[in-house]
């Protein structure tokens, strides 16, 4: 192999008339129209995923679902991390996801919910790390995209449609929204070549009944409460 050629399959490189290489097997989807657009196949593993749902409920969910229930079939972890809303027990149950697996962690103010997520991707124990983070700042996300790329973890963090607008390190990002009654998905940003057209599926509904966050036995006796250290700086130097 040429110098050219080793240079080009590095999964830091990519064309942009094709989908870049991973380095970290992706998990499958479920859906095989995303995993034909996304590199590697599949939810990006070391990696950070952001999802900006229109509106909360259209299926930011759905879409995850069958990754976790592989991901929790095989013995490795869930975090969501200061979640506005629980999904229903037995719904996960149904799309296959061990309850056993589950940890939930509540937070109560960014500097917190940062702070959680970054020792559940270092802690190398997960399979999956789910924030709602609210309002972050580049030098954050950059922070937590240096934190996924340490682990072969998937890493999502669910933002408001507003976020669209706003530059990421994300190495993938994706705007949901609804058309004729099915879920459209359309790629912000990937490792690869620009897609034109938004991703139309039609999951099942079943991993979106969701309780308010109140009812957290519902989901897990696995309910913790983020304790940051005192010295711990939001925004590092």
């Amino acid at each position: 192999m040429s110098a050219l050629a080793q240079l080009l399959s590095h999964p830091a490189v990519w064309r942009g008339s094709a989908l870049g290489n991973v380095a970290t097997p992706s998990v499958p989807t479920g859906f095989p129209a995303l995993d034909a657009e996304f590199p590697g196949g599949g939810w990006p593993a070391a990696a950070l995923t952001e999802i900006l749902p229109q509106h909360e409920g259209i299926g930011e969910l759905r879409i995850l679902g069958h990754a976790f229930a592989s991901l929790s079939a095989r013995g490795r972890w869930l975090a969501w991390i200061a979640p506005p809303y629980l999904p229903y027990a037995p719904a996960l149950q149904t799309a296959g996801i061990d309850l056993a697996r589950l940890i939930v962690v509540r937070t109560r103010s960014p500097r917190e919910t940062l702070w959680a997520v970054e020792q559940a991707l270092r802690s190398n124990s997960c399979g999956a790390v789910l924030a709602w983070p609210g309002k972050i700042t580049w030098p954050e996300l950059r922070r937590l995209q240096l934190a996924a790329a340490g682990t072969q973890a998937l890493a999502f963090l669910f933002r408001p449609p507003r976020a669209a607008g706003e530059a990421s390190p994300a190495a993938l990002r994706l705007a949901l929204d609804t058309c004729e009654g099915d879920l459209a998905v359309r790629v912000l940003k990937r490792r690869g070549a620009l897609l034109g057209q938004p991703i139309r599926l039609h999951p099942a509904p079943v991993v979106n009944r969701l309780r308010p966050a109140a009812c957290w036995t519902l989901v897990s006796d696995r309910l913790l409460t983020a304790k940051p250290p005192a010295d711990f700086e939001l925004n590092p130097g």
